[in-house]
């Protein structure tokens, strides 16, 4: 199965950092209040970023060092990013990202 590391940008202006298999389906369940306990008070505005390609254990620990970055580094990779467009409507296909894949020294249990 195919996971997706994404962020999402909030109300808030704040970042929330995710995987999941199918990302329009994950993004309404965020924006239903059904998601993340994140999102309690902030709005889900729009995936900024998204990488694909990822088994279950390296989407986690590609999730794992994005949360570890600090704001700056994190909005660096999101203006990479802009030029490029990730689908939140309802499909029956997987939104579109980019193909990059993570790797890092540290990991989370997987």
């Amino acid at each position: 199965m195919k996971w997706y590391v994404y962020l999402i940008r909030c109300s808030d202006n704040s970042l929330y950092t995710g995987i999941a298999t199918d990302i329009a389906r994950r993004f309404r369940q965020h924006a239903e209040g059904k998601g993340a306990k994140y999102f309690r008070g902030r709005v889900p505005l729009q995936v900024v970023y998204c990488e694909e390609n990822h088994s279950r254990c390296s989407a986690a620990t590609r999730e794992y060092l994005i949360k570890r970055m600090n704001r700056a580094e994190k909005e660096l990779m999101v203006a990479s990013y802009s030029d490029k467009t990730v689908d939140t409507k309802v499909s029956e296909e997987p939104a579109s990202c980019n193909s990059e894949t993570g790797s890092g020294g540290d990991s989370p249990p997987c």
